[in-house]
């Protein structure tokens, strides 16, 4: 069975930590860490080497979007699912635009962030 080794990145600590409970449903999930900023985040990435970041579009001073962009222009980088809460055609268009391999509106996490990922692995 094989394990995707994940990544959260939210300026919520009360969203991480649903996050992280909805996620341990699935045994092929392994939560490596949870940020609260865009910059831990891009700094995350490089220290443990996830398979995938679910990255919140807003946040502090950095946005999602901005740390994608840096996150998907390394080597061998992630795959980067983008969550917020405007799920907007224009928000998934930013997202596609600086690399995202996903989005997802916060809104639908219960149904649409599980088969998202399971493609994934």
């Amino acid at each position: 069975m094989s394990t995707l080794r994940i990544l959260l990145v939210d300026d919520s600590q009360v969203f991480l930590r649903s996050l992280t409970r909805f996620l341990a449903m699935d045994a092929r999930l392994e939560i490596v860490g949870c940020v609260l900023s865009a910059e831990e985040a891009i700094h995350s990435v490089l220290r443990s080497r996830p398979d995938m970041v679910l990255m919140d579009l807003s946040m502090g001073r950095i946005n999602g979007l901005e740390a994608t962009r840096v996150i998907k222009a390394q080597p061998n980088p992630p795959y980067v699912v983008i969550l917020t809460l405007n799920g907007s055609s224009e928000y998934c268009a930013a997202s596609v635009a600086v690399g995202a391999d996903g989005f997802v509106a916060k809104s639908e996490i219960g149904t649409a962030l599980l088969p998202l990922i399971q493609g994934f692995i």
